[in-house]
Parts: structure tokens; C-alpha cells; sequence
């Protein structure tokens, strides 16, 4: 299932393995101009991300991806639990329900600036 960012080149993507689990925002556009000019505008807008969200997560303007190419990814991560042990399971769906309803609060709010802006 995917998060309806209204957009090809914005992504919200849950990750757990065996060291931590995460809520990544992507910005993944194919012209690094436009990729810029959002990253520019979430920094606008980092106050009040980080308000909603409980803290400031990680900020990461270039981020390579195992394919190889560049993205802007914003990251809120728990470490420390283990997706494959059955007593952290628990733990870690309650901290990316938490992550998602929050960033949710804050997407649905801004969402029509970042979307413009890709106009």
C-alpha cells in the first residue's frame, strides 16, 4: 500500500529490518532544480514539521539510494528493534502508526504548496 502523496516524485515509505525501523518522506524528482526548490520549502516549513512529528528526524539534502541516484529524504527512525524478533513487532508498529498519523497532520495540511511547486 502506498501513501496518496499526489505525486510521482513524493514518497512516504515505511522500512523495518533486524537494526530499526523508519518513516523516510522522499523527494525524489528527476530534475534536481525542482528537487531543490521543495527541499527549500520543507525547510520553510521544518518548525512545523517538527511540532507535529515530536522531533526533528534526520535531514538528509542528498541522499544516494542503492539504485544509485540522488534523493532528498527527510527520516524519523527508531533503532534498536528488531522486525524479526516477535517482542519488538509491537514496539515498532506503534512507532510507525505514530510517525505516519503525525506526518499525515502535517501532509494534509501543506500538501497543496509542495504540489504546486511541482506544478
Amino acid at each position: 500500500m502506498s501513501y496518496p502523496t499526489g505525486s510521482k516524485d513524493l514518497y512516504v515509505r515505511l522500512h523495518a529490518d533486524g537494526r530499526s525501523c523508519s518513516l523516510n518522506f522522499d523527494i525524489q524528482c528527476k530534475d534536481d532544480g525542482v528537487r531543490e526548490v521543495i527541499w527549500e520549502q520543507m525547510g520553510e516549513l521544518k518548525n512545523v514539521l517538527i511540532a507535529e512529528m515530536g522531533d526533528e528526524g534526520d535531514w538528509i539534502e542528498n541522499y544516494t539510494m542503492p539504485e544509485g541516484f540522488v534523493i532528498s529524504r527527510i527520516r524519523w527512525e527508531l533503532y534498536g528493534v528488531n522486525y524479526y524478533n516477535d517482542q519488538d513487532v509491537a514496539k515498532i508498529h506503534a512507532y510507525l502508526q505514530e510517525k505516519i498519523i503525525a506526518f499525515d497532520r502535517f501532509y494534509q495540511e501543506y500538501k497543496e504548496i509542495l504540489l504546486n511547486l511541482l506544478d
